[in-house]
């Protein structure tokens, strides 16, 4: 990741990965080891980067990790002596990871904390696993394993249609359409401005619908996790979108928008993390033109109406039903970098 002049650092993400509780199980150091979405912060130093690939499709990591020095490819490739896995929110998501990192590696080591789920892991993984071993500290477990079927857990590829959209695993809101983007492009106007960005993109529901909204001349889709990307791009085939695989926070096009629309995210775990939404709020006054507005959409109790008073001149909320409500902003404050 850069750090280009006026662009504000984005929130680091929770550890989620405990490379104490993994030592433990180890009783040397492989030669080949790959990594399944571990999250920035986690540290990685008891490992030679020399031996190690990185599966990460988040791009704020995927970056952070390559300028370590690691290996880091979207899918993984080749065989593994070892692989780790960083539990993520979904199940089934975890499930999947597992059965792909059982396929490559002669041993596996999950790790996670209690609200990752672990515990439930556990017990699926003593009942279809061979050699399993467990080691707790520190809110959460560890489990070595080796050999096993674990076929069944297997998911690759579109999950299917939601109202004839494709998504996937590991992408945000994956078996229905979220309210809140509902909400939000209820509270649009029917013609919008002619050069806009949609923040934190996800699947594309939102950019489609934008797209059918007069005025609009050219819509650029920037989204984080490279899963997403993927379903945005099988999902919004028109000629004026554009895409790009980017940290929003830290995007930087060498344009400026005429308006920008997001439903940005509020957590990377269960809890809520309102420096997440107030750093794509800094990120849509910095893309934005002198002239810019913005519509965005946000857990009805999240504080964001003093960040955007401090970066628009014009703050409004203009919906709020369901527990979400929208925000318009316009004419972005520039301050001195």
């Amino acid at each position: 990741m850069h750090d280009g002049k006026g662009i504000e650092p984005a929130p680091v993400a929770p550890v989620t990965m405990n490379t104490a509780r993994i030592s433990l199980l180890l009783s040397e150091q492989p030669n080949r080891i790959a990594i399944y979405r571990p999250r920035v912060g986690a540290d990685l130093s008891v490992f030679d980067p020399a031996s190690v690939q990185i599966i990460q499709g988040f791009r704020p990591d995927y970056d952070a990790f390559s300028d370590a020095g690691f290996e880091v490819r979207i899918e993984p490739e080749g065989e593994f002596d070892l692989a780790i896995v960083a539990v993520p929110r979904s199940k089934t998501e975890a499930r999947a990871l597992i059965a792909d990192a059982a396929s490559r590696a002669s041993m596996v080591v999950v790790d996670g904390q209690k609200t990752d789920g672990i515990d439930s892991i556990a017990r699926d993984i003593k009942k279809r696993g061979g050699n399993v071993r467990v080691e707790s500290k520190s809110h959460g477990k560890a489990i070595a394993f080796e050999g096993g079927d674990f076929s069944d857990w297997e998911h690759k590829g579109p999950l299917g249609s939601v109202e004839g959209f494709e998504t996937r695993l590991g992408v945000f809101s994956a078996d229905r359409i979220d309210k809140g983007s509902q909400l939000l492009l209820e509270a649009l106007p029917e013609k919008l401005p002619s050069i806009i960005a949609d923040l934190g993109a996800g699947w594309g529901y939102l950019s489609r619908h934008i797209l059918e909204r007069d005025g609009v001349k050219a819509l650029h889709l920037v989204e984080a996790e490279h899963a997403a990307l993927e379903c945005a791009k099988a999902n919004v085939t028109d000629p004026r979108a554009t895409f790009h695989w980017a940290d929003a926070t830290r995007f930087d096009p060498k344009l400026r928008f005429d308006g920008v629309i997001m439903n940005p995210p509020f957590h990377t775990t269960r809890a809520a993390d309102p420096a997440l939404g107030q750093a794509f709020i800094s990120a849509a006054a910095r893309l934005l033109a002198p002239h810019g507005q913005l519509w965005l959409v946000a857990n009805r109790q999240l504080p964001y109406e003093v960040a955007l008073s401090e970066r628009f001149s014009f703050v409004e909320k203009i919906a709020d039903a369901g527990g979400f409500k929208v925000l318009y902003a316009k004419r972005p404050l520039r301050t001195r970098a």
